[in-house]
């Protein structure tokens, strides 16, 4: 039996020289991935001496525990006024953090507008579900076709 080295298997028995099949990059792809919109960095929070932080204690669901302590994180953004509360973890770190990158994404909707991060993702999320369902409308019309070509054939018959 013949055992060759740096040869990838194929399904149907035949071989091929080079990369696994599944470690295969598209032909078109020069950066190794495929050509999308280019998406704008993550926006970077404000400087701390812009940003008035305070902790807040917390409310709703989790018992006794969360309105006892205070792990809730409320930011301001002195130059702008713009306010972000974050109590989504019961740690003070972990929300000190989610709160800052709230109020980066708040300041770069109002800075750059469409041209925003946010309103990027928004964009080609729409793009998608428009997609999912142009993809569906047409595999229903093509149901209907092929039921509206079956009955004319029978009325033939």
């Amino acid at each position: 039996m013949l055992r060759a080295v740096g040869v990838a298997r194929l399904r149907n028995g035949t071989t091929r020289f080079g990369l696994h099949p599944l470690g295969a990059v598209a032909p078109f792809a020069t950066s190794g991935a495929c050509p999308l919109k280019q998406m704008p960095p993550r926006p970077k929070p404000p400087p701390e001496e812009e940003i008035q932080e305070s902790f807040l204690r917390g409310s709703g669901p989790g018992g006794q525990k969360i309105n006892k302590t205070s792990s809730a994180v409320q930011l301001k953004h002195v130059p702008t006024g713009i306010v972000v509360k974050s109590q989504a973890t019961r740690s003070r770190d972990q929300n000190r953090k989610i709160a800052r990158e709230l109020l980066a994404a708040r300041l770069d909707d109002m800075q750059n507008g469409d041209q925003s991060r946010s309103a990027i993702m928004a964009e080609i999320k729409k793009k998608k579900a428009a997609s999912a369902s142009k993809k569906t409308r047409r595999k229903y019309r093509k149901i209907e076709d092929e039921k509206a070509g079956s009955m004319t054939e029978d009325q033939a018959s």
